[in-house]
């Protein structure tokens, strides 16, 4: 059964704060092109916002055609949303967990204006920003500002790594979008790294 996310959250912090923003990332564990943040702040004054947005999950329960459907969606009912990236090579030199924050960072900037308090997936916190948070377990299926925020990191990375197919066809971007599928092993396996690929990350042995 696919869990749908709400605003129990949102509405317990509304209370004393305005703008809640919600964050989650795409791409952490990819073997190749950047990871992606998504910050999204819903409306707080709009009554039908669960129904206008009730297709809204996690991204990874989503087929791609539903969320490309839903991103804009979600950009025109919030109040504000940013994406941000951190590259491969970025990521190579801080480290996936400081590279992932860079993003996030990334993504509050991009904002039309800043939140008073951030809603974040777990192992999204961001301890060097002086604002309020809570990092939810499986946020993305228990806040519907956390599910909008990695919808949007989701298709704006995916986006990005089809745009790559082009430069890069021996790998097959546009299939795996990255990841460590087998046929992107193969590929790495006989043509190296290209310079989007993250080099510090480890590849799986697949026998090929």
């Amino acid at each position: 059964m696919i869990s749908s996310p709400d605003l129990s959250y949102e509405k317990k912090l509304w209370i004393a704060c305005k703008y809640i923003a919600g964050l989650d990332e795409a791409g952490r564990g990819a073997l190749a092109g950047p990871v992606c943040v998504g910050a999204v702040i819903l409306p707080d004054d709009n009554p039908h916002l669960s129904q206008t947005l009730s297709g809204v999950r996690d991204s990874k329960q989503l087929p791609p055609r539903k969320r490309d459907l839903l991103a804009p969606r979600i950009k025109e009912i919030a109040r504000a949303w940013g994406i941000g990236f951190a590259a491969a090579d970025e990521i190579d030199s801080l480290g996936i967990v400081p590279a992932t924050r860079l993003a996030a960072s990334r993504a509050l900037e991009a904002m039309a204006f800043f939140p008073n308090f951030l809603l974040t997936d777990f192992r999204l916190e961001l301890p060097e920003l002086d604002v309020p948070q809570a990092a939810l377990v499986k946020g993305d299926q228990r806040s519907l500002s956390i599910a909008s925020a990695s919808i949007l990191a989701k298709t704006a990375r995916d986006a990005l790594m089809m745009g790559l197919e082009s430069q890069y066809p021996q790998y097959g971007f546009a299939r795996h979008k990255g990841y460590g599928t087998l046929v992107h092993r193969k590929a790495i396996a006989n043509v190296g790294f290209s310079p989007v690929h993250r080099k510090t990350f480890q590849i799986k042995n697949s026998g090929c």
